[in-house]
């Protein structure tokens, strides 16, 4: 069997392939192309709530990746799709748009508990009808020490926060500055290898 893996992200790459691994499939890239607009696609809309907001970007992004495999002319196989965002007090923190707004979120998660979410999509058949869409949540709370001045300004100064939501990564710099994990820590990396094992199961033939 072989998964097409709609994302540019690496480390959902190496997640899905620790699955791979075990369930005996292939993971074939489908990253997005320069046409799309990946900003659009993650747009807030108003009133979204956390939950709501990643499990529609989430299916727009196997949506997109289903018509990617398509006009690429590409064997039809089942095509996967995740995203992750974080929440505090029910407000999305998406990936910051400056340094500023970076130092503004690690800040606003300094001392405090927050809340990851990573849905996962999969689409199988001919077309992209929402009865061949299946999804899965992960929910996970992940608690922050109390942050110092000099370790936001140094850590945005590394360009890391730049490109993930809530300005961070478990598995980078911030990985020492977590004082704990309630839930999935391949989750909070972007691909819950649990939640993802059992959507894959549950759609096999």
């Amino acid at each position: 069997m072989r998964i097409a893996l709609a994302s540019q992200s690496p480390r959902r790459r190496q997640l899905l392939e620790q699955l791979a691994d075990q369930m005996g499939f292939e993971v074939v890239l489908l990253p997005p192309g320069p046409e799309e607009d990946a900003e659009l696609l993650e747009a807030v809309l108003p009133q979204e709530l956390p939950t709501q907001y990643v499990q529609r970007v989430t299916a727009l992004k196997a949506e997109a990746g289903w018509r990617r495999l398509l006009s690429r002319g590409l064997p039809t196989m089942p095509v996967l799709a995740s995203d992750t965002t974080v929440a505090i007090d029910n407000e999305i923190l998406g990936k910051p748009l400056s340094r500023e707004e970076a130092k503004a979120m690690l800040w606003r998660l300094s001392g405090r508990v927050h809340t990851v979410l990573t849905a996962v999509a999969l689409i199988r058949g001919d077309q992209p009808r929402g009865d061949q869409l299946t999804q899965v949540l992960s929910e996970s709370e992940v608690k922050f020490c109390e942050l110092s001045g000099d370790w936001i300004d140094w850590v945005v100064a590394t360009g890391e926060p730049m490109d993930k939501a809530g300005a961070y990564a478990i598995q980078g710099h911030a990985g020492a500055v977590i004082e704990w994990v309630k839930g999935s820590p391949s989750g909070i990396m972007g691909l819950p290898l649990f939640e993802t094992a059992q959507l894959l199961r549950a759609a096999q033939p």
